[in-house]
């Protein structure tokens, strides 16, 4: 049987991170969570613009550039700088600092997908993986082109309009999807399916777990970089020396001075408060 469209959400654009837009479709009060699906962002944005370290738990991301740069550095040693077409997959498990910043020449456009994992996941190790544009499986037919992320796609009448900008849920128990373009420009649009978790989900900031109180230990344990985040503290303090290594470069004040600690406790707060949602 034919999906049917059992929903639409007009996204807006709204700031987030430092200096970047986001237009929100899942993550939002229309559309909470969509099972296994908890936000799904289209970015935009110019260097030097993005989304300094932050930390995460308790669930995975996928990040795929449509155009410009960004450059994604995290706590176990991973550095990896996405172009068009790019895909980044990054589990956060047990827990994860990392930073995504934009960078080059040309504005940033892609987009990113909060993933939920099952409790018996969610303290799993972390991992990265990056996927580039010329390994993405892609299938042809009839003037569609498709890039396929993750999973199987090809071979799909529906009479609902779904606007520029509008995310469409669609019904779980039908299998056939057919999409026509009215327009006579090119459409692009993202279809995601997961199997549901059907767990409760509690959300705070860059923390995704099963109860309030495992998200409140998840604050306490990235505040004390323990229980899978003891390599903030040292991350941190290496990336504070590069940067100060930089600042003597640029005819600024050394890394040395009596506020190190006080800069660190202030960059976490910041991280917490402006990742009120994000990445």
């Amino acid at each position: 049987m034919m999906k049917r469209v059992v929903k639409k959400v007009l996204s807006h654009w709204e700031n987030e991170g430092v200096g970047a837009r986001v237009r929100r479709s899942i993550g939002r009060p229309e559309l909470k969570n969509l099972d296994p699906f908890l936000l799904l962002d289209e970015l935009s944005g110019r260097p030097p613009a993005g989304f300094p370290d932050h930390p995460h738990r308790g669930f995975e991301t996928v990040s795929y550039l449509l155009s410009g740069n960004i450059r994604h550095e995290d706590f176990m040693g991973n550095k990896g700088d996405l172009g068009a077409g790019d895909v980044q997959w990054m589990t956060a498990g047990r827990g994860v600092v990392h930073s995504e910043m934009l960078h080059g020449d040309e504005v940033t456009h892609g987009l990113q997908l909060w993933v939920n994992l099952s409790k018996k996941d969610k303290m799993i190790a972390p991992s990265y993986q990056e996927l580039p544009a010329e390994k993405i499986p892609t299938a042809a037919k009839d003037g569609v082109k498709v890039k396929v992320i993750a999973g199987e796609s090809l071979e799909a009448k529906g009479e609902d309009v779904v606007e520029e900008f509008h995310t469409a849920v669609l019904s779980e128990d039908e299998e056939l999807l057919v999409v026509f373009n009215k327009s006579d420009a090119p459409c692009h649009f993202v279809l995601i399916s997961g199997q549901p978790i059907r767990e409760p989900v509690f959300q705070r900031g860059p923390f995704v777990m099963n109860s309030q109180e495992e998200v409140e230990q998840a604050f306490s344990d990235y505040r004390s970089c323990s229980n899978g985040f003891e390599s903030a503290k040292t991350w941190r303090e290496i990336k504070r020396r590069e940067l100060g290594k930089g600042r003597k470069r640029n005819g600024g004040g050394g890394d040395g001075g009596g506020d190190d600690d006080d800069d660190d406790k202030k960059g976490m707060t910041s991280s917490l408060r402006h990742h009120h949602h994000h990445r």
